[in-house]
């Protein structure tokens, strides 16, 4: 158990994709389960799924990616006058 928590920890948006890939399709399958789909629909239907679980973690590591590099550490550019020549700091 605590080599899948390791893995969890060195990956975790892979870990993020399979938990909530889970999730989605045991909804899916539990919701859908009296509508009387094919099994070539149900198939696309959980891939679909599956890949909608990857959109979103994708799209929630853009939020992490910023918060990686905290504003005010990068080096700002010295000032310059209006001659485009750097102003010495005071």
């Amino acid at each position: 158990m605590s080599a899948l928590i390791a893995w969890g920890k060195r990956h975790p948006y892979l870990a993020g994709w399979i938990v909530l890939a889970v999730g989605m399709v045991a909804l899916l399958i539990w919701e859908a389960r009296d509508v009387g789909l094919q099994p070539g629909q149900w198939a696309a239907l959980i891939v679909a799924t599956i890949l909608v679980a990857g959109a979103c973690i994708w799209i929630i590591s853009w939020d992490s990616d910023e918060e990686a590099s905290p504003a005010g550490t990068e080096a700002a550019p010295p000032p310059a006058d209006a001659s485009g020549k750097d102003v010495p700091s005071s």
